[in-house]
């Protein structure tokens, strides 16, 4: 027979397994439900602060420290080499990295072997149209917000500032020519200035766009001066799909010799072009990659906790889930109803009511003359992944110049 202080002794002992398996229960409840725990995220970017695409893609970092604290760690690399970005993914991964995130295309074929290599780890590259080709793997994952309707959008404001110009007498409908800085003769780069162009043709059907390509993402003096010889081929509102403010700046020297004015990409430019710079738009990196940030904090696959449009492990979204934003509209130099005009058309892609490739026109591959497209029939943009895919410069109305 036990004596009593066996009996406090087996009573105590079965107290206290009863209370581990209580915690261990509610612990296994709170991590179902979402307990937060710490995860090290990496960053790589093909540039720095000092570009605007770059600089805009860190906002979605610098807000990702702010909404989590203490809950994650961010480690960065900039001005990594999209031919060599290796070394500076084997460090983030070394160093820890749950999951990485990079900001440009060239990084996705590196991204996606690093992915094969360390199953473990997250890898979501933006830009990219390859997380749902095979192999196909799950640790490795695209995404983009779909800026052709903040193009059309800034493409509206661009045209009605031609029409005035009409109106008031400063230019000529043969003369409302407008001009497109380029990177690369890229899908995603004929894309945005397809849109952006139908977008001014709602608003002036008369106009016209020269292009010329600098054949490099961010180069200062490239950009500034492709911007130049546009101004002096007559064009008098000028774009861009490239990284740095020299188009802008470009526009703003010009302006006492020749009316030109400018429509931006990925940050506020009427810091540098006060007088001519009217509008543009921008990504927002941030739904994304926060909500692929709380789904390694969840435990929970990224596609699952994404609001987005989803098509497999490729995630994208517009003006609807504020994945596109417009930039600052300068009032001082912006037509009258611009704002309303804006608002508006935001409005009609979040009902799902604005078609943009679509119109009296054909378009042909630049680099395939047989692959041709008749725009009777509506093109429907991002209907397969997050990446643009409209490839064709459209006939007679946009002109590619060649020095």
């Amino acid at each position: 027979m036990k004596s009593d202080r066996e009996n406090i002794l087996l009573t105590g002992l079965t107290c206290l397994v009863i209370l581990c398996l209580f915690a261990a229960l509610r612990l296994g409840q709170a991590r179902e439900g979402g307990e937060m725990e710490t995860v090290v995220v990496g960053f790589i970017y093909e540039g720095d602060e000092s570009t605007p695409y770059t600089a805009n893609f860190k906002r979605a970092a610098d807000e990702l420290r702010d909404k989590y604290g203490d809950q994650i760690t961010i480690l960065e690399r900039f001005n990594v080499s999209e031919s060599a970005p290796q070394e500076a993914l084997t460090e983030l991964v070394e160093e820890g990295c749950g999951i990485i995130f990079a900001n440009s295309y060239g990084y996705g074929v590196y991204m996606k072997e690093m992915a094969a290599k360390y199953p473990k780890v997250q890898f979501c590259q933006a830009t990219c149209s390859d997380a749902n080709v095979e192999p196909v793997l799950d640790n490795y994952h695209n995404f983009m917000g779909e800026i052709c309707e903040g193009r059309y959008v800034e493409g509206l404001v661009a045209g009605r500032k031609l029409r005035e110009l009409i109106d008031e007498g400063r230019i000529t409908e043969e003369e409302a020519w407008i001009g497109y800085v380029g990177a690369y003769p890229y899908a995603e780069v004929i894309s945005g200035y397809t849109a952006f162009f139908l977008g001014v043709r709602e608003e002036c059907p008369s106009a016209r766009m020269r292009l010329r390509y600098t054949n490099t993402w961010t180069n200062y003096n490239l950009e500034k001066d492709a911007a130049e010889k546009l101004i002096e081929e007559g064009c008098v509102i000028i774009s861009q799909h490239s990284d740095t403010v020299g188009p802008a700046v470009a526009c703003e020297d010009a302006r006492l010799s020749h009316p030109v004015y400018h429509v931006g990409y990925n940050q506020d430019m009427i810091s540098v072009a006060p007088t001519t710079s009217l509008t543009g738009c921008r990504i927002n990196w941030s739904p994304y990659v926060s909500s692929a940030v709380e789904a390694m904090l969840r435990d929970v696959p990224i596609e699952k906790n994404v609001k987005g449009h989803k098509n497999g492990l490729d995630v994208g979204g517009g003006f609807d889930e504020g994945w596109v934003e417009m930039l600052e509209l300068n009032h001082i130099i912006a037509p009258e109803g611009c704002e309303e005009l804006i608002n508006e058309a935001v409005e009609a892609f979040m009902r799902g009511t604005v078609h943009i490739y679509q119109g009296e026109y054909t378009g042909t591959d630049p680099f395939d003359p047989s692959d041709t497209i008749d725009l009777r029939t509506e093109y429907k943009e991002n209907s397969t992944g997050s990446a643009p895919s409209f490839h064709y410069v459209l006939d007679d109305v946009i002109i590619v110049e060649e020095d």
